[in-house]
């Protein structure tokens, strides 16, 4: 059995907050998962699904059990990076839905263009792009980079 990442959870103060921010944001659906505090993310086409393989996991938003990670605190369990068209609009167009930096936009050679954002419930995430900010695009290079190696700490 391999080791796949096959879902993601994200942890939300007033969940209805975040269904908003990363539905305008990103683009993903929610549905509520039966009676529980709890609801499926439908991350979009590409995805991985019941009857169909994809390049994407689909995730989940639960009812935080606790206080929301402080500004400046720590990062304090996992990170998820997506996948998008522009970094510097995507990231521009959640700082306006209430997001905060966390990581301004960079380009990292061999890799793409990432940057990181603090949703409005504290939660750190990360965008990345294949295109560069001068149009390159790291698709085309084939230079092998770990991105262990240069990947920014939020």
């Amino acid at each position: 059995m391999s080791s796949l990442v096959v879902h993601f959870e994200i942890h939300a103060s007033e969940p209805q907050r975040l269904i908003d921010f990363y539905s305008q944001l990103l683009g993903w659906r929610f549905e509520r998962f039966g009676e529980w505090q709890y609801w499926s993310i439908s991350t979009g086409e590409g995805s991985i699904g019941m009857d169909s393989p994809g390049m994407g996991i689909n995730g989940g938003l639960a009812q935080r059990e606790g206080p929301a990670p402080e500004a400046g605190a720590p990062i304090n369990g996992s990170t998820i990076v997506i996948s998008v068209d522009d970094v510097d609009a995507s990231f521009a167009r959640g700082l306006e839905l209430g997001a905060a930096e966390a990581v301004p936009p960079e380009d990292l050679e061999g890799v793409g263009r990432v940057g990181y954002l603090r949703d409005p419930d504290g939660n750190v995430f990360g965008m990345i792009s294949e295109v560069l900010s001068d149009g390159t695009d790291v698709r085309a290079q084939s230079v092998a980079v770990d991105p262990m190696q240069v990947t920014p700490e939020p």
